[in-house]
């Protein structure tokens, strides 16, 4: 597939049946036979359920919409099964741009005679909605709340300790880069990316993560092996992992903030080929003494 373009889930391992172990005393948990890597020296983050929880609760905007546009196409289907349906496909498409989305929800509408709004338009919506349900997490942090609740827990410390060992840190999202920077900037992150921080774009074939991978290792004249990149997502992980990179994933519990990983995403993300798996950042000066000296474990 075309970098331009955002994969689909492709399952590379069976999560039930792969052989995983913990580094000694900690919550990292590591994935078969980690790559062949080299030291650190760029590392790509995903943003929204990897480092922001300012959209947590998305789906809960998402899912309902969508139900109310196909019950529009006049399908004899109950609320409840619409909700199945729509819920299944969402979670499917979870990493991708949100473009992506509502390309299926038009396609929904195909399938049921209904005539479809063109996506965009359906993204409009969504991103109308699920900006007046935040809202007031926005409005907090632009007061001058402390940004640490709205954060995976960790992420602060574990952006300060991989800057210190002088690694170039960059941002990767499929939500929108306009509301990307925004949110960034609300949580007091701008100074750890600078000028490495992208998002999705009008045209989406404009954007991918595989796009700013490429470009990282063009760029730099480097491969893969000095490329570390994290993600809640199973893009990210795959594009990684297909880069040559070690493939972080993080099954934050966006809702609890627990500190144990949200199971679904630890068994999505493993299977998408994950080389490890953390539920947040709070082991982060373990977790990059592992990163710099695999040895360390």
């Amino acid at each position: 597939m075309p970098s331009n373009l955002e994969s689909d889930f492709c399952p590379v391992t069976d999560a039930a049946s792969v052989a995983t172990r913990f580094l000694e005393g900690t919550a990292i948990e590591l994935v078969g036979e980690l790559p062949e890597r080299a030291r650190p020296q760029h590392v790509l983050f995903d943003f929204d359920g990897t480092l922001s929880l300012i959209r947590e609760g998305w789906p809960e905007v998402m899912i309902p919409m969508m139900v109310e546009v196909l019950q529009g196409t006049g399908t004899p289907e109950t609320a409840e099964e619409l909700h199945d349906i729509t819920e299944t496909f969402v979670m499917e498409l979870n990493g991708k741009q949100t473009i992506y989305q509502m390309m299926r929800l038009a396609e929904e509408v195909t399938r049921r005679g209904g005539q479809p709004e063109d996506p965009l338009l359906y993204k409009e919506e969504y991103h109308r909605r699920l900006l007046e349900r935040i809202e007031s997490r926005r409005k907090t942090l632009r007061e001058g709340a402390d940004p640490e609740g709205l954060l995976v827990p960790g992420s602060l410390l574990m952006l300060k300790t991989l800057r210190e060992r002088g690694v170039q840190l960059h941002l990767a999202s499929g939500t929108d880069e306009i509301y990307v920077k925004e949110e960034v900037e609300l949580l007091g992150l701008t100074s750890f990316f600078g000028d490495h921080i992208h998002g999705a774009l009008a045209d989406h074939k404009a954007f991918s993560k595989a796009m700013v991978i490429e470009r990282i290792l063009a760029e730099n004249k480097i491969d893969g092996a000095s490329l570390i990149g994290f993600g809640d997502g199973y893009v990210e992980i795959q594009n990684i992992r297909e880069a040559g990179g070690l493939a972080i994933a993080v099954a934050s519990d966006e809702a609890g903030r627990s500190g144990k990983p949200d199971e679904w995403k630890r068994n999505r993300l493993i299977s998408a080929g994950a080389h490890m798996v953390i539920p947040d950042f709070q082991e982060a000066e373990r977790l990059v003494e592992f990163l710099f000296d695999p040895q360390s474990d």
